[in-house]
């Protein structure tokens, strides 16, 4: 799957869209501490950790459409955005995994994609490639689990509201899944055709 190059337009660290995404990096630990107080004794938060993920939601929408409007993408923010996603997801998997609401399968399938595409960028960047740009694919399967995890945080409670968050928080979960197994695959074939056309070029 060919994955279309985003245009640098400007190598400014600080601008608007790289410090929306510079915010939204530091509602990370933030954002994991809210969801593990209860394991340390501390009372639920988990309204005030869905408030901060909303947050982050909006931040991650405005800056690349401000981005593109202002003619402000940079190689930080294309770096700081993807960077923010990762980082958001893995937080919500260890807050949800040792909160028990995740299971630990699941929680394997999704850390070890990410593992084989760390890998992968490794040997990139070996050859002198830079990492792959998030395609299409990949947007879609962190939208639907940027969805299922909220959905399955405040499952975690009695009530029908909790109910219906379960369901269409697993059915996020399982197409969320699906897509970031797909995704990670496409990223894998594209680097492995890489470095098989620079290993023949040599």
């Amino acid at each position: 799957m060919e994955v279309q190059e985003t245009r640098v337009q400007t190598d400014r660290v600080l601008t608007v869209p790289n410090i929306l995404s510079m915010a939204r990096l530091l509602g990370v630990p933030l954002f994991l501490w809210l969801i593990l107080l209860p394991e340390f004794g501390g009372p639920k938060a988990d309204g005030w950790a869905l408030l901060v993920l909303a947050l982050s939601g909006v931040s991650d929408y405005l800056d690349g459409k401000l981005a593109r409007r202002w003619n402000q993408i940079s190689r930080l923010g294309r770096f700081l955005d993807p960077a923010a996603d990762r980082l958001y997801i893995l937080s919500t998997i260890i807050g949800l995994t040792c909160r028990e609401i995740l299971p630990w399968w699941l929680t394997a399938a999704l850390l070890t994609r990410d593992l084989i595409l760390l890998v992968m960028v490794g040997v990139l960047r070996r050859y002198g490639y830079p990492p792959p740009q998030v395609s299409f694919l990949g947007k879609a399967a962190t939208f639907n689990l940027m969805y299922a995890f909220p959905l399955l945080l405040l499952s975690d409670a009695t009530g029908w509201l909790p109910e219906l968050a379960a369901i269409f928080g697993w059915a996020f979960a399982g197409w969320g899944t699906t897509l970031y197994w797909w995704a990670g695959i496409l990223y894998v074939v594209q680097g492995r055709r890489l470095v098989k056309a620079e290993a023949t070029a040599d």
